[in-house]
């Protein structure tokens, strides 16, 4: 009866430390989310006051929502055309970062070759150097060819970002992947093509979705490159939100209207890009 006691004691403990541990836990993701989603919050307010609310001190927190800003920012060219630009730059960009980097990951996780591990490093390096060290001389290169304030310069500039990105990535989850699979499509007739199309893109869908959703939000949250290769006629978000910023005032509302909608695609894409990780993690399962 005695040895019941104490087991049945020091259950107990066990239970109330890891009840413990679950409650500090628990408090420290509360916290840090709270943190991070704070600055979010406090945009999203000020994209609703009025310009008086925006300005009082202290600031108010209980207050009478408003359109207007919204209204103001997509009522006119100023934002729309930035944010348009932001679309074709970005999507041509990993466009342009699929066609390369797919084949390029591929080949080096499955073929064997002299200066397989530098080119590897090569790609990777390409986000060792900070941009602003990469930016002058691309500045002037682009000035030579006539590549600044064009599309095709900005798409071409955004692979410094995406491109290693993808190509890593992939590459190891590639390496993941067993090489008997397309062995046994061989066996039965089929070409290397045809077990990528038809077994390994499946399997590396995960890994795909995954780079190109961080893909995505590095390239349209970039702000060095768009800054000195850009112009007039290709001004992206990131640089356009400036144009609520004067000498002698800045239009908080408008400015925070601006950024909310500017963080719209990346939320789409990011739950895209789930939707997608679930079906590849989900792809070839059998139903009983």
């Amino acid at each position: 009866m005695t040895a019941v006691l104490i087991h049945e004691e020091a259950a107990k403990r066990r239970r109330r430390r890891k009840n413990s541990k679950h409650a500090v836990v628990i408090t420290v993701l509360s916290a840090w989310t709270v943190f991070a989603l704070a600055p979010i919050v406090w945009i999203l307010m000020m994209s609703l006051k009025q310009p008086g609310d925006i300005a009082s001190y202290p600031p108010k927190f209980f207050f009478t929502p408003t359109l207007e800003n919204y209204a103001e920012v997509l009522s006119g060219p100023e934002f729309l055309t930035p944010f348009a630009n932001s679309l074709i730059v970005t999507l041509g960009a990993l466009a342009l970062t699929l066609v390369i980097g797919l084949p390029t990951a591929y080949s080096l996780a499955r073929f064997a070759f002299k200066g397989r591990e530098n080119i590897a490093f090569g790609i990777l390096s390409l986000r060792f150097a900070p941009e602003l060290l990469i930016i002058l001389p691309l500045y002037l290169i682009f000035q030579n060819v006539n590549l600044h304030d064009t599309y095709l310069g900005l798409i071409l500039a955004y692979q410094l970002v995406t491109l290693p990105m993808l190509v890593w990535m992939l590459r190891s989850f590639i390496e993941d992947l067993p090489k008997e699979l397309e062995e046994a499509v061989a066996i039965d007739g089929g070409t290397r093509w045809t077990a990528f199309r038809h077994v390994l893109f499946r399997l590396m869908a995960p890994g795909l979705g995954a780079s190109l959703m961080l893909s995505f939000i590095w390239a349209w949250n970039n702000y060095t490159l768009p800054l000195v290769l850009s112009g007039r006629n290709t001004e992206v978000i990131t640089t356009g939100i400036q144009q609520y910023i004067s000498f002698q005032s800045i239009a908080w509302g408008p400015m925070a209207a601006a950024t909310v909608i500017s963080l719209i695609p990346g939320i789409l894409f990011a739950l895209l890009s789930l939707r997608w990780i679930v079906d590849g993690l989900t792809a070839g399962t059998v139903k009983g």
